[in-house]
């Protein structure tokens, strides 16, 4: 289960819609082994499509480190789906690489309707788990 705070929630949906057309992405970091999310990270879709992403290879390697050196990890790993259903796609699929993360895909398709959605993926199996919103002090 993804237990994540409400402010964080509104965060990346906030930053999926500002970034529609194109899928916004970026992590949220937390303390290495807590599995809490606690500090959101929006980056740059370096491809700027509405049907791909890709992190910036300079930002990422600067986010990994600055995460490193904090003895953070990234808990989740977030992107939209702009015109399909908040599920990974292949590509989400073979770019899963931390299997300590909680994939989060947001879909912007229907600006009416949030849907926001997490799964674990590992070794390409895709298995969907609960999003609990915790409501901050």
């Amino acid at each position: 289960m993804l237990r994540i705070d409400r402010a964080i929630y509104d965060q990346i949906v906030a930053h999926a819609r500002r970034d529609h057309p194109d899928e916004a992405c970026g992590v949220v970091a937390g303390p290495e082994g807590s599995d809490r999310p606690e500090r959101f990270i929006e980056m740059t879709n370096a491809e700027r499509s509405p049907t791909f992403y890709r992190f910036d290879s300079k930002e990422q390697f600067k986010v990994w480190n600055e995460m490193w050196d904090r003895d953070e990890e990234p808990v989740v790993i977030y992107h939209s789906h702009t015109a399909t259903e908040a599920y990974p796609s292949r590509t989400d699929v073979s770019y899963a690489k931390e299997p300590g993360a909680h994939y989060v895909l947001v879909s912007t398709r229907d600006p009416n309707i949030e849907e926001f959605r997490s799964f674990r993926i590992i070794d390409g199996e895709i298995t969907e788990e609960p999003v609990e919103v915790i409501d901050g002090d």
